[in-house]
Parts: C-alpha cells; structure tokens; sequence
C-alpha cells in the first residue's frame, strides 16, 4: 500500500479502532507507526495493550509531524476539535474524516487545511468486510488519494465519489445500513421463536440463511428482483409470505427509513447539536 507515514486518529472510537487494526493486520503498517488521541486515558491504554500503538491524550501535539490526520470524533463535538487542531496540523498532511455529516468546505475551512478527504465508512469495516464511501477536495493530490484509498480498502471495500452530496446518501444506506440489517435479523429470529425454535437455533438459521443469500447473489449477480422471483413458487409459502409483506408497507417503511437517515445526515452537517451517527464515532 501507499505508506500514509506517521498516522494520528483524533478520536479512539470503535471505527478508529477498526481502522488502525485494519492497517496493522491487513496493510502491512507498523503498530509505532500509529497514533490515537484522545481524552480518556483507559481506552488510550486499552488500545495500546491490543494493537501496540502509541497515545498521546493532546491532539495538538499528537498531531505534530503527523503525515496523515483522521478525525473519528463524534459530530456533536468537530466544532470544538476544529477549534483546537486549527493551524496545529502540518500543510503537507492528509486529513481524513470519517464524521458523519461533516462537509469537506466545514473541515478545511475549520481546520484552515486545504487536503482533506471525507469518507462514510460501515461497522462491518470491524471485521474487515466494511464498504467506505469518500470523496476529496482538489488540493489532494495523486499519492494522497492512494494513502486515502488504501487505508479505507484495509477495512474492506472503498467507492470513490466526485459528488460530496453522494456521502450523505451513503450515510443513509451503507452507513447506518447494518442497523437495518440487524433489525430485519432480530425479527426473523423472534419470529422463529415464536413458531417454537430455540433462540440459539433459530439465530442460526437466520444468520446463515442472510449469508447464503448474498453469497448465492454475488455468485450469479441477477437483478434482486429475479433472484426473488426464483424463491417465489405461485401459490406457495414464499408467495403468501411475500404478499403480506407487501400489504404491511415493507418496502414503503424501508424507503422512508433510509431517507430519514439521510435527512438526519444533512441536519448534522448544518448543526451537529443534537445526537449522533454511531458510524462517525
């Protein structure tokens, strides 16, 4: 991979964590090599123990030489880490945000940085498996956006965008995506429990049953809609099942989901006070 140098995540969270684990375990990236910054010495020191990486709790001088910066803090507080890194972060590095809803015009102008790269990357990024959209503005150049690129693919899959508006829709679907996901699961488990399974079997049929689809997808890549028509005898048990998802405004409760996450990641880029996305943690 493009070498992303001396890399500082200002914010230890979950996905911070992913992300450095990602480019120690998959991308070949010495753990000293590696940066977090944070307020909380416990999770500073519980990251070192895990993955040997260093610590330093004052993102200002953690900062400091760095050749690539990722901002993994909760929305509700950029405006204040802006505030701090302001004129902090050396002119030749990469900033990499992984914020949900924070617009790239927020962070160089907050951050007086003209390199910057806004990415939306999932919880599946956890077991490698993630899907990462990201753009970035015209002042990363060509090896910036392979360090961008690589870091983002050590977590799984990365989809470049010239669109920032696009980031925002994948907040919405790939970002807060699992959440779905999981939902969906946990009914069909109940469900089977209501039929009489035991919780631990009917989580294993579920579970397999979502990874044998995609599998079975990705492996004869139809369109959905044929692949459902292929499960879908007339007049058998997919068809009646199908049918009352329908009449239930399965599909119509999904759409007005999705976009209601998207409403919320535009709300969090014009305010960033209220609440937060899991996924920009």
């Amino acid at each position: 991979m493009t070498d992303p140098g001396r890399i500082v995540f200002v914010g230890p969270g979950v996905m911070a964590e992913a992300l450095a684990s990602g480019l120690i375990r998959r991308a070949g990236s010495l753990p000293d090599s590696i940066v977090m910054s944070g307020p909380r010495p416990e999770r500073l020191a519980e990251l070192a123990e895990r993955h040997g990486v260093r610590s330093e709790p004052e993102s200002r001088q953690a900062v400091a030489g760095a050749q690539t910066v990722v901002l993994s803090v909760k929305p509700q507080t950029l405006d204040e880490v802006l505030r701090h890194l302001r004129g902090a972060i050396p002119p030749e590095a990469l900033v990499l945000s992984i914020i949900a809803g924070a617009r790239l015009a927020d962070l160089t102008r907050g951050l007086d940085h003209a390199a910057v790269v806004r990415s939306m990357p999932n919880t599946p990024a956890q077991v490698g498996e993630g899907v990462t959209v990201w753009t970035a503005t015209p002042d990363v150049d060509a090896p910036q956006r392979e360090t961008a690129r690589a870091i983002l693919r050590s977590v799984g899959r990365e989809v470049y965008v010239e669109n920032e508006d696009y980031l925002d829709m994948a907040t919405a679907l790939s970002g807060t995506g699992p959440a779905y996901v999981f939902l969906f699961m946990e009914a069909m488990v109940d469900a089977g429990v209501h039929l009489g399974f035991p919780r631990r079997m009917a989580e294993e049929l579920v579970v397999q049953t979502v990874r044998g689809s995609v599998a079975f997808y990705e492996s004869a890549p139809l369109h959905l809609a044929r692949l459902r028509n292929q499960v879908t005898s007339p007049g058998g048990t997919s068809a009646a099942a199908l049918y009352y998802l329908e009449k239930a405004g399965f599909r119509t409760a999904i759409s007005r989901a999705i976009w209601a996450a998207y409403e919320r990641s535009i709300q969090l880029g014009q305010g960033r006070k209220k609440g937060s996305i899991d996924e920009g943690s």
